[in-house]
């Protein structure tokens, strides 16, 4: 079964640090899935199925330094997490504290995952990159593909 994440939700995460899934990929996301450190401060939520092929490909790694320290730092915050009954999760402390969430959050679907944002970090990553979006597109995808 292939799922696709997409899509931007906006939601608030509490004092406890809760946080409400939107109910459109909850399906997807299954009883039970990963939330870890992701790349450029936000937090990546990913299905069993998903998690268990990144586990595959990291066993692939070569034993390098770089390997080591990437695992260190992906792996060390990863938490399974389940829902509860009002469709929220609890996100760790230091989870919190690495993606700086405060009040608002942003959730983003990306292909195999979703991805937790600070509203601030959010839109400084809008802001940096929508005037580049363009040559991106140029750059990664071939001619043959309309975007």
């Amino acid at each position: 079964m292939i799922i696709m994440f997409m899509g931007e939700y906006h939601h608030t995460i509490d004092e406890k640090g809760r946080l409400t899934i939107p109910s459109k990929v909850r399906y997807e996301l299954g009883e039970s899935f990963i939330v870890t450190r992701g790349i450029d401060r936000c937090l990546f939520i990913y299905p069993k199925h998903e998690w268990e092929q990144i586990i595959t490909k990291y066993r692939e790694l070569p034993n390098t330094k770089e390997a080591r320290n990437f695992m260190r730092f992906f792996l060390s915050g990863a938490t399974v997490c389940e829902f509860d009954k009002q469709g929220r999760i609890n996100i760790s402390a230091p989870l919190i504290k690495y993606a700086g969430l405060e009040k608002e959050c942003i959730i983003i679907g990306v292909n195999d995952r979703l991805e937790v944002w600070s509203r601030d970090a959010w839109k400084q990553f809008i802001d940096e990159n929508e005037d580049s979006l363009s040559d991106m597109a140029d750059h990664l995808f071939s001619s043959s593909l309309n975007i």
